[in-house]
């Protein structure tokens, strides 16, 4: 459960974005889906096993398709925002 809540609040926080324009949210979302598998392959270096390297990559992929679908316009978010998007949080 606590996997879906992350990405449905990043969607409903990014929501309000949708009529910006799309303005950069390709590299957003690449940068999500970047880090996703950067995060998986530290994880696997630190003894996760690959279910949960699967999960992470996953948990990415749903951001980085979230931010995508949402058209958010970059240059109306601060590098924080834009970092809590590609994060999660």
């Amino acid at each position: 459960m606590k996997r879906l809540i992350a990405p449905a609040l990043l969607v409903l926080a990014a929501a309000p974005l949708s009529a910006c324009g799309g303005d950069g949210d390709d590299a957003l979302a690449e940068r999500a889906e970047e880090q996703g598998e950067a995060q998986a392959e530290a994880a696997v270096a630190n003894g996760a096993n690959e279910a949960v390297a699967d999960q992470i990559e996953d948990n990415a992929e749903a951001r980085a398709d979230a931010i995508d679908e949402s058209d958010v316009d970059t240059d109306d978010l601060s590098e924080a925002q834009q970092n809590a998007l590609v994060n999660g949080n």
